[in-house]
């Protein structure tokens, strides 16, 4: 664990000071959730693009199970966090949130298996919006070079 006093043993600069507490905020963060649903709470997680390009959507939800697993949540609780508690929460499960008949659903092809490899939520193959299948690959070669040039 991370602790101010290993901190301290450390020559600190600006840039490392500041990662260090960016880490110890994490780590506390984490600690946090696995208290608030421990204790019966609703967790739910979801990325807030600010434009400053440090959240990118899709990509920064991908992260945020990640950073779930890490937290200490097993790989389908992290999903479940990032999928259907919305859905709970907004009173639509009934509708969203799951794969299951009946329901409105768009979904991501992995090539891998995050329930016993987390990583593998990043080899998104493809996405289904609507109905409508997108090859990942080729949308993100085409726009290669100009995300966060305009």
């Amino acid at each position: 664990m991370l602790t101010l006093s290993r901190l301290k043993r450390w020559p600190i600069t600006k840039q490392r000071a500041s990662g260090c507490r960016s880490a110890l905020r994490i780590q506390k963060e984490q600690e946090f959730e696995r208290a608030f649903v421990a204790a019966g709470g609703l967790l739910m997680a979801g990325a807030d693009p600010t434009g400053n390009g440090s959240a990118l959507a899709g990509f920064a939800d991908q992260r945020n199970i990640e950073l779930l697993v890490e937290a200490g949540f097993r790989p389908e609780e992290a999903i479940r966090i990032a999928s259907l508690n919305g859905a709970k929460f907004l009173g639509m499960e009934s509708r969203i949130g799951s794969i299951a008949a009946g329901k409105q659903a768009d979904l991501v092809v992995i090539d891998g298996d995050p329930s016993s490899r987390i990583a593998d939520i990043e080899k998104v193959r493809i996405v289904f919006r609507n109905g409508v299948g997108y090859d990942s690959a080729k949308i993100l070669d085409s726009v290669r070079g100009m995300v966060g040039l305009h």
